[in-house]
């Protein structure tokens, strides 16, 4: 039944999170409500799920889960104040932990959104993307999630450079998503092997080298699989570095480095569009780095493999690539041209699963085994 669903959602967020600290609120009667009263027919009828932060609910993309029948049940954690970096959240309960390593933060901005599909409260949270804040939480928490076409939906960041997103159990729950959301969709038929370019670093970001020999064992294992077919090498694909260019859209700066930031972005957009002229896909890991301490990521930018999209405005997606031996999720980035949105979770319904991690997920400081329950990025779309 519809109610059961739900419910069953509410009694799995009740037991977990105050080990995990995903949630901000939880709307027990309110969603109980919802799930009697939901008409069937409607296509998502029934989904539990959950929204980002405090002003999640108001969101364009939650009225449209909720028109098409879906079922909010709490807003999650995002980063709290008196930090630069946001890749953390703040729950109810305390700080958001990573359900694969306690010690470590589960990224962000849509920290809570990230952990709390990860431990299977809800298939589907809403999200936000600025910089990595849909990508690398999905990355770090093992989950799939989609960074929409800037402009593409309704959002309130003056500067452009966010845009909607969705964390899902899997690629099928987020498709679903995307039929709810836009106004038109056309489900695409990928020819596979599909095109695609493979850069570790768009040449200027470090990766972790066991970050980066996660992912390429991800590339390889698509290519072994017929899902993708990587073009051959005319020379590495690389952009500038984004990072002062991001800076300055963000937060505004002088004339100079307006002008520096415009001269970089410019190139940058010639270089993807070049590039999508002729391929289909850019892979890429999502982060340098595998998750951080709670005290933080030191000098490193979890964002250096992000953000050079929030900036182009091209859709992009994390998909579990696999772990780091001591039991770090990583995530595996495909960027497709703008407006392609549809057809990246068609492609990571058709990678293989991931490797299992080398060892259980370690307890919580509350002593409560934090669960980890992702489907693999093809597992069956919830109804």
């Amino acid at each position: 039944m519809v109610e059961d669903r739900v419910a069953e959602a509410l009694a799995r967020i009740e037991r977990l999170d105050p080990a995990l600290c995903a949630f901000i609120e939880v709307w027990d009667a309110e969603a109980r409500e919802r799930a009697r009263t939901v008409d069937r027919r409607l296509p998502l009828a029934g989904l539990p799920f959950a929204v980002k932060g405090p002003s999640g609910i108001r969101s364009y993309a939650a009225g449209r889960l909720i028109e098409a029948g879906a079922v909010p049940v709490g807003s999650t954690a995002v980063p709290g104040p008196g930090t630069y970096w946001q890749t953390w959240g703040q729950g109810r309960h305390g700080r958001t932990v990573n359900p694969y390593r306690a010690d470590r933060t589960p990224g962000g901005s849509s920290a809570g959104s990230a952990v709390a599909v990860a431990a299977g409260m809800v298939p589907l949270a809403t999200g936000s993307d600025g910089a990595g804040s849909v990508r690398i939480p999905a990355a770090w928490c093992g989950v799939f999630g989609l960074k929409t076409t800037n402009g593409l939906l309704p959002s309130p960041d003056r500067t452009g450079l966010a845009s909607a997103g969705v964390l899902a159990r899997s690629a099928a729950e987020a498709r679903a998503y995307l039929r709810c959301v836009l106004d038109t969709y056309e489900a695409p038929q990928p020819v596979f092997p599909v095109s695609a370019v493979f850069s570790p670093d768009l040449g200027y970001a470090r990766p972790d080298p066991e970050v980066a020999a996660v992912v390429r064992a991800a590339v390889d294992r698509l290519v072994a699989a017929g899902v993708v077919r990587l073009d051959p090498a005319r020379r590495p694909f690389t952009l500038l570095d984004p990072r002062e260019a991001w800076t300055a859209i963000r937060g505004g700066g002088g004339q100079e480095t307006e002008a520096r930031a415009s001269g970089v972005r410019a190139e940058n957009d010639r270089r993807l569009d070049a590039l999508f002229a002729r391929t289909s896909l850019l892979l890429t890991p999502v982060t340098p780095n595998r998750p951080h301490g709670h005290e933080g990521p030191g000098e490193l930018y979890s964002t250096a493999l992000t953000w050079s999209f929030n900036l182009s405005g091209h859709p992009a997606a994390s998909i579990p690539a696999g772990f780091t031996a001591d039991g770090c999720p990583v995530g595996l980035q495909l960027v497709a041209a703008r407006g392609a949105d549809a057809s990246l979770p068609e492609i990571a319904l058709a990678a293989p699963a991931p490797p299992a991690p080398p060892s259980p997920a370690p307890r919580a400081r509350s002593g409560h085994r934090v669960p980890a329950t992702p489907a693999p990025p093809g597992a069956p779309a919830t109804p």
